[in-house]
């Protein structure tokens, strides 16, 4: 089942799509999405599928000012304002019948960082970041800069099962955030360094060692 579902954070109207497994109530991964992508990109949508043929589901929404969820990108990018719209959107997937109470995130890219700072005050069990920042002290966006700075590494000792992936060729996000990220992470922790792979996740083997991955990390500890 899919279904489209709205909610509000900071009084923004945001929208998401919502996979459920057949078998419910279920265990749920919450998406975030990158800077300036929106929630209908080809890695979370092929995640939500598979999530859901293991009887997790899904929800992916689109950040205030990007995808359905239209308002001025430039005035709403920041990682404060993207991390209250997860956790928005993590009261909203809590309040659902058809959740078990077991909550997982996954986050590409800038959505990475969002997934990554909100374990400082929220509870969730298990976390996947492909080609995550840890600060932004590098160009995540060209054209479309971030409205303020961020460094959350001093707090990544919160995260804990946790499984990391990012591409040896990053041209964004340099692969020494991901080690960064995996050091300071508590245990469970993994971590995968794709070979020649690039922030855009092109080659498609690496997409699908993507997926089944994530999915599996997702498997062992939210079913």
């Amino acid at each position: 089942m899919i279904k489209t579902m709205e909610f509000t954070s900071d009084g923004y109207r945001l929208i998401g799509t919502l996979h459920l497994p057949e078998a419910l109530p279920a265990p749920m991964v919450i998406g975030c999405h990158g800077l300036i992508a929106d929630r209908n990109s080809p890695k979370q949508t092929a995640l939500a599928k598979a999530c859901c043929r293991q009887g997790i589901g899904y929800f992916r929404f689109d950040h205030r000012g990007c995808g359905d969820s239209r308002r001025e990108f430039d005035q709403v990018a920041s990682l404060p304002e993207r991390s209250r719209d997860l956790s928005d959107a993590l009261r909203l997937v809590r309040s659902l019948d058809a959740c078990s109470g077991d909550l997982g995130l996954f986050g590409s890219s800038m959505g990475g960082a969002v997934c990554l700072a909100v374990c400082d005050t929220e509870e969730v069990a298990a976390v996947v970041t492909f080609a995550a920042p840890l600060h932004s002290r590098f160009s995540p966006a060209g054209d479309h800069p971030l409205s303020s700075p961020f460094d959350i590494t001093g707090s990544m000792h919160k995260v804990k099962n946790i499984l990391v992936i990012h591409g040896a060729c990053d041209e964004v996000v340099p692969v020494s955030h991901a080690r960064s990220l995996y050091e300071h992470a508590s245990r469970p922790k993994k971590m995968i360094i794709q070979s020649g792979g690039d922030h855009r996740m092109s080659d498609p083997g690496h997409q699908s060692a993507f997926i089944r991955e994530s999915v599996a990390w997702f498997a062992n500890v939210l079913l």
